[in-house]
């Protein structure tokens, strides 16, 4: 297969395995309100964008109203967490260096905040090697709105299109790479998530239906 004109992942879940200091971060913010912090509350939770994801706390703790002081409080812990180490997530690293020595543009597009995207790589030591980065919050709208991939086209010079691949690995996220028209790998990070949307599924990015669809398969 030839290569895709680009390839734009996910951050948190996908290439670090940032979603568990999200976890830890939204446990102590349950737990210091008495509550306990469950996997349904989680699957919910991830892919929102900050805007959706205060809501949902809001509901989840009955503070609706106040979910602006909860999102900032959210905010403070996942980067306090963060401190405490990331890992990438498995096949990752070699994954992003194979499109790179192939001469892929490959673009990195987030609905976390700018300064928790280029912390956790920092704390990961990947060397961010990414043509292009899009946060949710620097677009009219974040995940699952298309926005964020379609300006992550814009600054790789690509057309969007199926020649152009998405990986993701939440509901919201695999929304908005179909609706900008992209082809859409899931690879779920949360046991129990479906990603019915996605043009293919795979258990992690060391799949080889994943290397075959980025055309670096058995080369």
């Amino acid at each position: 297969m030839p290569y895709p004109e680009a390839v734009l992942f996910d951050n948190d879940g996908l290439l670090l395995d940032t979603e568990s200091v999200w976890t830890r971060a939204e446990q102590k913010l349950f737990q210091a309100r008495g509550r306990d912090f469950t996997i349904d509350h989680k699957r919910s939770l991830v892919g929102s964008s900050e805007k959706l994801a205060a809501r949902k706390l809001a509901r989840f703790l009955d503070l609706v109203g106040q979910e602006q002081m909860l999102i900032e409080e959210l905010n403070v812990l996942v980067l306090e967490e963060l401190e405490g180490g990331v890992d990438s997530m498995v096949g990752a690293r070699e994954l992003v260096e194979l499109l790179l020595v192939a001469g892929v543009p490959v673009g990195l597009v987030s609905n976390s905040p700018r300064r928790f995207i280029e912390r956790s790589h920092e704390v990961a030591q990947t060397g961010m090697p990414f043509d292009a980065v899009v946060s949710g919050h620097e677009v009219p709208e974040a995940k699952p709105a298309p926005d964020a991939y379609l300006e992550a086209c814009r600054q790789l010079g690509v057309e969007p299109g199926k020649r152009v691949v998405a990986l993701e690995d939440s509901p919201s996220g695999v929304t908005a790479a179909v609706a900008a028209g992209l082809f859409v790998i899931g690879v779920p990070s949360v046991p129990g998530i479906e990603l019915d949307e996605a043009d293919l599924s795979a258990a992690s990015l060391e799949d080889e239906a994943v290397l075959q669809a980025l055309g670096i398969g058995s080369r």
